[in-house]
């Protein structure tokens, strides 16, 4: 199965496609979807009823090793976002 990343002017033309609404007028509605979601990100865990919730991971440095070289290096300490699917997007895939 060959998996395409979605990109943001797919996503316009999508959009545009299904209202008749402007390329131009969609990629800025796009952006800020995105400036919206990461401001709030940025203060908190954010939750997006009925699509999901993105979520700040604190991860701690740790010893990573190069498989090939076997040598080993210390990857420092991080915050990750993980975003997770509500219940109900996901009773689409069961």
């Amino acid at each position: 199965m060959v998996r395409e990343n979605l990109k943001k002017i797919d996503l316009v033309k999508q959009l545009n496609n299904r209202t008749g609404l402007s390329k131009n007028l969609l990629k800025k509605i796009v952006d800020d979807l995105i400036y919206i979601i990461v401001e709030n990100i940025k203060t908190n865990n954010f939750n997006i009823k009925n699509i999901g919730s993105f979520k700040i991971l604190d991860k701690k440095k740790r010893i990573g090793r190069n498989p090939k070289t076997k040598k080993e290096y210390l990857i420092t300490a991080r915050k990750s976002i993980k975003f997770v699917v509500s219940k109900k997007i996901s009773k689409f895939y069961e």
